[in-house]
């Protein structure tokens, strides 16, 4: 008798054995779907294997197979076992991932029959090359990208180009149609008809793909190249379970496929750059063709006896906005923080406005007056009495880009707002081509200070971006001039960031010397979820006494704390080998189960 083992897209270890039918002895392959009867519901299942014997009694039997060819071939299946190891998943959860909405859902297609090839005999398993492309430019990687896909192509094999939003991915249409004449799909979640660019994709023995995170798991044949464009960008970190990062999954795809991997950045990741610095993938750098912007930093503190009351800017950067605008030049004004106050509060009793989901302030939106949470959407009209105390005024505090907006008015008469003078939050590094002739950076210690210990990557980032909009000036106002963030700026050479953000990660061994796994759990009662974190802290603990498979670091409430009416709490581990550290988790969570508690576990969290 034919045995399948299914797994399902639920949070539960398997694989669990199924009898295969006489009518399907002869049809069902691994890869292929299959509707099963698991604790008395109809599920969907995935065939990860089939065998001809089984050690368990009572066995119930496939109910329908949807698949005469498998909608997973050999490689993606061993990738999606790969991730689930990785990211401390049930392997059912990292096909789901893998596959369109339609066919998670359980749609029959028509796809040409494929012989299934073991996946012993048929993946490479032999790193192809990586390579680092960092791009100082911003602008040369792609003739390397489009070089690299002509190679490809020439060898009859297919790229996949991962961008990070809809915008590059559309600049990225256009420069491929314009310099090859091939055509590209384009893949990603969102878009109608993913499923029937996904099978066309499948049928099609070359193919260049463009595509968002979900893209590395195209069903291209015949892989030669994958590229990562902003390979440190955070939204290529999945945020629900699987919490998969593209990076790591393109280099399991890449060993798998043997297809070569290319990360393209122009700040790239501490993670890539580590690997560079060991040698471990090769390191390109693209040097700077345009002039090098003057980096002048204003301290704050330096410079605080000589600033006006109640306005947002220094004196010097005053000035130089003013010589901008005589000089009939652009200035931009970045702030990454959106509205007009950041918080609100009673002058009476001190009490802020909060979300009554996720108690955090609410932020004061001026052209709507309205009080806005940026985390659940909830809004409400800014009350004329404060709610707890019944005052009659309401005090405004932290800076938005409505109130940078309205200071410039106020300052600069003549400048015209959205034009000469533009106030811009992180989304100006999606437009198009586009140069000033100041660039004024504030805020940015807000970035610095976060309790992240990614805080001066993401800066670094924000910073080198904002040096590409300008070959004239660049002001950064700041109370930490001396940080090697600013040094690195100033001086012109990235490594200088590089180095000495490695050497603080590897003194307080933090990523990439170790990695992090956070278990979350979350719930409706705080107590409870407090309590369950308690007592999963205490059980890794103890385990960890015996297996050594991961340190187990802290436990604390969430940041925020409460999102969305449910509240927060982790617990943070840290071990050398991911794998091993998953196992061990995987077991120890199958027993720590409490009531109404959900628990999630994100590898190399961000």
């Amino acid at each position: 008798m034919l045995y399948a083992r299914i797994v399902l897209g639920l949070a539960v270890e398997g694989p669990f054995d199924y009898i295969v039918g006489t009518e399907l002895t002869n049809k069902i392959k691994p890869g292929a779907r299959a509707w099963v009867d698991f604790r008395n519901k109809k599920r969907l299942g995935y065939v990860a294997g089939l065998a001809q014997k089984t050690n368990i009694k009572k066995l119930k039997a496939i109910s329908e197979l949807l698949d005469d060819s498998p909608v997973l071939d050999t490689n993606m299946l061993l990738l999606t076992k790969r991730l689930s190891e990785y990211y401390c998943c049930s392997w059912g959860e990292a096909i789901e991932a893998a596959l369109p909405q339609a066919l998670r859902k359980g749609k029959k297609i028509l796809q040409e029959a494929a012989p299934f090839q073991d996946p012993k005999g048929q993946a490479k398993d032999s790193a192809g090359e990586v390579t680092l492309l960092h791009d100082l430019d911003g602008r040369k990687r792609w003739d390397s990208y489009i070089n690299e896909i002509k190679n490809v192509l020439a060898d009859n094999k297919s790229a996949i180009v991962i961008l990070p939003d809809k915008n590059s991915l559309k600049k990225a249409l256009d420069t491929i149609s314009a310099k090859l004449e091939y055509p590209v799909s384009i893949l990603y979640r969102i878009k109608q008809g993913e499923l029937e660019e996904w099978l066309k994709i499948k049928k099609e023995k070359c193919s260049i793909v463009l595509a968002m995170r979900s893209g590395i798991f195209a069903p291209a044949n015949n892989l030669g190249l994958i590229i990562i464009d902003e390979e440190e960008n955070s939204v290529y970190k999945q945020e629900q379970s699987p919490h998969y990062h593209v990076r790591e999954a393109a280099f399991m795809r890449s060993q798998i496929e043997g297809s070569r991997l290319i990360l393209g950045s122009s700040s790239p990741s501490l993670e890539s750059f580590y690997l560079a610095d060991k040698n471990k993938i090769r390191y390109n750098l693209i040097p700077r063709s345009t002039v090098f912007p003057e980096i002048k930093i204003v301290d704050m503190k330096a410079t605080y006896t000589m600033r006006k009351r109640n306005t947002i800017f220094q004196r010097p950067t005053e000035d130089a906005i003013l010589a901008a605008l005589d000089s009939k030049g652009k200035a931009l004004v970045f702030l990454n923080r959106k509205g007009f106050a950041l918080s609100s509060s009673c002058n009476n009793c001190r009490e802020p406005l909060k979300c009554p989901r996720c108690n955090i302030n609410l932020v004061y939106h001026f052209h709507k007056n309205m009080l806005t949470c940026h985390y659940c959407n909830f809004k409400m009209e800014l009350p004329k009495i404060c709610p707890n105390c019944n005052s009659g005024y309401i005090r405004f505090s932290g800076i938005g880009t409505e109130k940078v907006e309205s200071e410039l008015s106020r300052l600069f008469p003549q400048g015209r707002i959205g034009r000469d003078l533009i106030v811009a939050t992180s989304a100006v590094f999606k437009q198009r081509e586009i140069e000033f002739d100041l660039v004024v950076a504030l805020g940015i210690d807000n970035s610095l200070n976060r309790v992240d210990f990614r805080s001066g990557e993401k800066a670094f980032s924000i910073l080198t971006g904002l040096s590409r909009l300008t070959q004239k000036k660049v002001i950064i106002e700041t109370k930490l001039p001396q940080h090697h963030c600013l040094e690195a700026l100033i001086k012109r050479d990235s490594s200088i960031f590089y180095n000495k953000e490695l050497r603080q990660r590897k003194g307080l061994s933090f990523p990439p010397y170790k990695h992090f796994i956070l278990l979350k759990l979350r719930g409706i009662n705080e107590e409870n979820v407090s309590q369950a974190a308690h007592i999963l802290f205490k059980g890794l603990s103890e385990r960890n006494n015996k297996d050594r498979a991961f340190k187990v670091i802290s436990i604390n409430p969430a940041q925020p704390g409460k999102l969305r009416g449910k509240f927060y709490w982790q617990v943070l581990v840290s071990t050398n080998n991911v794998r091993k550290a998953s196992l061990v988790l995987k077991i120890h969570l199958k027993t720590f189960s409490p009531s109404g508690i959900i628990v999630t576990v994100d590898v190399d969290p961000l």
